[in-house]
């Protein structure tokens, strides 16, 4: 009978120690939960700060263009005439670059992810890659030396045979710095970014969703529309939409290719400029109203980026329950 006490009072006194770990283990858990949590809502806020100082201080700076004569603002025709060039050259831009870089990204993603053997794909992949490190004054230099004077004869050939279409009407540039040019320069800044997001996305597509489709009988290329597009349905959209946030706020590479001048609705024609690429150029010699103008150009320029990024956020979440990602 002592015997049997004593293993159960030894058997109490080797679970009391454990349990007792157990629980400091626990709190001590809990606790870095609630450290992490905090740091993670602090690290929000401050972000959220930052954007509002930010468009505070825009604010703030630009309002003097609201008591400026209209005939004192650059170009003498009030602000909104001065600012409406820029925000359709900044636009042209962006979308020219979103035409060209999207179809090559998705492609290109697709290839690397689907179709090119791991000793192809993955220099493919440091390549692509790789574009994202150059500077952009690098991409600009490359565009005003090299790509413009390679692409005005082509230029002139839009403009002989393809002139009736107000985006190629002539006279086509003779130095091919136009908005054409700054598009093409744009689109391959902004391609790693979709070719990097869209193939990490790709690669994530379930295996027995591409088995089953390739097992009832589809093809590679109806595997992929079945199976891999829908699933990366949502992380496309976000890719495009950074990009397009690259592209709208790219300054240097745009000053450099651009040969700045009015509002052109050819894309051949010398002229037209950006809201980047405005405020790059002027600002180092600005004061007083025109220093006004260019930031609420710039002011401008962050309304538009907010409003894209809203309508990527709805369009996001209107697709993502019909996206395999969830």
């Amino acid at each position: 009978m002592s015997t049997n006490l004593s293993d159960q009072e030894q058997k109490q006194a080797g679970e009391k120690p454990a349990s007792a770990l157990a629980d400091a283990a626990s709190a001590g858990g809990r606790a870095g939960d609630k450290i992490f949590s905090g740091l993670s809502l602090g690290a929000g806020i401050v972000i959220f700060l930052t954007l509002a100082a930010v468009a505070i201080f825009l604010t703030w700076q630009a309002s003097p263009v609201i008591e400026i004569p209209a005939d004192e603002v650059s170009g003498g025709n009030g602000f909104l005439s001065y600012v409406y060039p820029l925000i359709l050259g900044t636009l042209m831009a962006a979308i020219i670059a979103l035409l060209i870089a999207t179809p090559v990204g998705i492609l290109v993603a697709l290839y690397i992810s689907h179709y090119a053997p791991a000793k192809v794909a993955k220099p493919v992949g440091y390549v692509i890659d790789l574009l994202a490190a150059i500077p952009s004054v690098v991409y600009g230099a490359w565009g005003i030396t090299v790509l413009s004077p390679a692409l005005a004869p082509f230029y002139n050939w839009l403009a002989n045979n393809l002139g009736f279409i107000p985006l190629f009407q002539g006279p086509a540039s003779a130095t091919g710095r136009t908005m054409m040019t700054a598009g093409i320069v744009l689109s391959i800044m902004i391609l790693p970014i979709i070719t990097s997001m869209s193939r990490e996305i790709f690669v994530q597509t379930p295996k027995l969703h591409e088995e089953a489709s390739l097992a009832l009988g589809a093809t590679r290329l109806e595997m992929i529309r079945q199976a891999v597009l829908p699933f990366a349905r949502t992380g496309i959209v976000s890719a495009i939409m950074l990009a397009l946030g690259r592209a709208l706020g790219e300054t240097m590479a745009v000053a450099l290719v651009l040969s700045t001048g009015g509002l052109q609705w050819s894309l051949i024609r010398s002229g037209n400029n950006t809201i980047a690429a405005e405020i790059a150029l002027n600002y180092p010699e600005a004061f007083g109203d025109r220093l006004a103008e260019l930031i609420a150009a710039g002011l401008m320029l962050f309304v538009i980026t907010l409003i894209v990024n809203f309508i990527a956020r709805a369009i996001i979440a209107r697709y993502k329950e019909f996206s395999g990602a969830n």
